[in-house]
């Protein structure tokens, strides 16, 4: 298996370097453990980003994952990488070291607090905040909803003081899956579907985990003989050059890494999260969990209830949004991913979905004379992203579609309810 693997990947990485145009960018490259940047395309280079002078944006639903944070469960591979390294201080002392890894003759620690945001994460909803501002300074509220993670908590804190300033007249309410088992805010449904789990994403990582690091490990195993680092120590560097972006902003890990390394990383972050909370997921869960999300944004730009609120401000996670997506089958991949190949023109990218602090702005827009009746448009990441969902539908320029038509394409979304007989099924309830 190990040398097959080491075979495999060898045998494509001048595929994979050749996929590469201009100077590999990191951070199109780490998966939702990215710090923020703007989404630079979603297979719409051609789509115009400015609305016709004509129209008015006249609601708003904006839900915010939380800013770049420190390690959860990579802690432990970061921390096994520190050990091995200071256990061979005297080899690394004594070795030629090649330039990339020149720093590691000074030492390397990693201090960050799990789970806690840094402070890049605070910057990034605050100037996320104060750009809302300036962009919708029509539209206000006087509440915000939150998960009641405390890294989503201070995200929302964050935000609130860019975009309304100090001691700003607005409450920040938290829910959890106890309060509201079916809710589009809590990172998972918890009780509600007890069939969704994690694990199915765990498994697909540890599957393509098995394809690309031994390649790398046997790599860095010749640079620094004597080392002798594990494939666990590599997880670690990986995880070490994301996460010391995400605090630092930069890393000397990141340098160490070839450009076909970093692309089979990004693919394990993405079949991680697409098997967890999107497509991979087994009986069409992710979509059916989603449809929560859509309904409610359904209800609100339509006024069913007769109580919508001109803008919504809500904070959540990385699955908030990936789980509204897959119930929109937008970034869709046909056939599915697999654990087992690299699909190099793929769709579903969490680098540019769902970075940290992503965020996905729903408008609902009219306009005098350019469309009849409201409209609909996605902003993901400060890109517009089509809503193929309307099909023939969507307008082309703009990658937007009537309201109407939106509704009537997830006709999927609107036909399950909590709790109804597709849903039981589903998630064995």
């Amino acid at each position: 298996m190990r040398i097959q693997a080491i075979l495999s990947l060898l045998s494509s990485t001048h595929y994979v370097q050749n996929y590469f145009n201009d100077t590999l960018n990191v951070l199109d490259h780490l998966g939702s453990i990215s710090p923020y940047h703007r989404a630079r395309h979603h297979h719409a280079s051609e789509i115009v980003s400015e609305l016709p002078i004509d129209c008015t944006v006249d609601q708003v639903m904006l839900m915010h994952r939380h800013g770049s944070r420190g390690p959860i469960g990579e802690q432990r591979y970061i921390e096994r990488l520190v050990q091995t390294l200071h256990d061979a201080t005297d080899v690394i002392q004594n070795v030629e070291l090649p330039h990339e890894l020149e720093f590691l003759r000074t030492g390397y620690n990693f201090s960050l607090a799990p789970h806690n945001l840094t402070i890049l994460g605070r910057k990034e909803l605050f100037d996320h905040g104060v750009e809302f501002a300036l962009k919708y300074p029509h539209l206000t509220t006087d509440i915000i909803l939150s998960s009641d993670s405390s890294r989503v908590v201070e995200s929302a804190r964050w935000f609130a003081l860019g975009f309304f300033g100090l001691d700003p007249d607005v409450r920040i309410v938290t829910v959890n899956n106890k309060d509201d088992p079916v809710s589009w805010i809590t990172p998972a449904p918890g009780p509600a579907c007890p069939k969704f789990n994690y694990s199915f994403g765990q498994k697909a990582t540890r599957t393509w985990s098995k394809h690309y690091l031994p390649v790398i490990t046997d790599r860095l195993n010749m640079l620094l003989p004597g080392v002798g680092f594990t494939e666990d120590d590599i997880h670690g560097a990986l995880f070490a050059c994301a996460y010391d972006l995400a605090s630092l902003d930069a890393s000397p890990w990141c340098g160490v890494f070839r450009p076909d390394e970093l692309v089979n990383f990004e693919y394990e972050r993405d079949i991680l999260m697409d098997a967890s909370c999107a497509y991979m997921l087994p009986d069409n869960m992710g979509p059916l969990v989603g449809t929560v999300f859509v309904n409610k944004l359904i209800e609100r730009f339509t006024d069913s209830q007769g109580d919508s609120r001109p803008l919504y401000l809500e904070f959540g996670h990385d699955v908030t949004i990936l789980l509204a997506l897959s119930a929109l089958g937008l970034a869709k991949d046909d056939p599915p991913l697999s654990p087992d190949e690299l699909r190099l023109g793929r769709k579903f990218r969490t680098s540019e979905l769902t970075p940290f602090a992503a965020n996905m702005v729903w408008e609902k827009f009219t306009c005098t004379s350019s469309y009849d009746g409201p409209q609909i448009r996605l902003i993901l990441n400060d890109a517009t992203m089509p809503l193929t969902i309307c099909g023939q539908g969507m307008d082309p320029t703009l990658g937007t579609c009537s309201l109407d038509t939106f509704v009537n394409a997830n006709h999927y979304s609107t036909s399950i309810r909590f709790r109804d007989e597709t849903w039981n099924a589903t998630c064995g309830v």
